[in-house]
């Protein structure tokens, strides 16, 4: 099977958001695809120094164009990053790391603070399945703010127009016009 054959079974496997194994057969060209990944936000790190390149090389990571409304301080990063979908007018500050095998989606007018982390995958807590990866989509939600260091887990949906403070560990989804704030996060205030 050619590379991008094998690439193409690799995105239709994970799309349908099944547990994905070790055993499984397309494991190990998934494994070529990561390393890929973590090579080219290596060099995207080291070697980007305007706004433009940041841009230009996630576009290549992720595989589809970034709109220049966008804009993503490095270093930043991701793990697979053909499952980010970033909207216009998105603020990604310094030192994110978006672990999107599961599926991560921005929509518009998203700010995201420095050191942030979105992830969309998990493990089972059964040990003898721990290697297992469980993927479960993220969406950040129209003019959303995420505050610093904040950390959103799968399957979390951020509502339009709140707010996660800063430092939240967010394992639910957010209704929009709300602030939620601490570990875990919790609603306290209404917009």
């Amino acid at each position: 099977m050619s590379d991008q054959l094998n690439e193409d079974a690799v995105l239709q496997r994970l799309r349908t958001g099944e547990p994905f194994r070790q055993d499984d057969p397309l494991y190990a060209h998934f494994s070529a695809l990561v390393a890929r990944t973590i090579r080219l936000c290596v060099a995207m790190n080291a070697q980007a120094t305007e706004l433009d390149q940041v841009r230009s090389r996630l576009s290549d990571i992720i595989g589809t164009a970034i709109d220049p409304s966008t804009t993503i301080f490095p270093p930043f990063h991701t793990n697979f990053g053909r499952f980010i979908r970033l909207g216009k007018n998105v603020f990604i500050n310094h030192a994110c790391s978006f672990l999107d095998i599961g599926g991560i989606t921005i929509e518009d007018d998203v700010q995201i603070g420095p050191h942030v982390n979105l992830t969309s995958e998990s493990h089972p807590l059964d040990p003898a399945d721990r290697k297992t990866l469980l993927l479960q989509p993220v969406v950040i939600r129209r003019n959303a703010w995420i505050g610093a260091g904040a950390t959103i887990l799968p399957g979390v949906t951020i509502g339009e127009n709140a707010i996660v403070a800063a430092g939240s560990v967010v394992s639910r989804d957010v209704p929009p016009n709300t602030v939620v704030a601490g570990v875990p996060a919790r609603v306290v205030k209404t917009l």
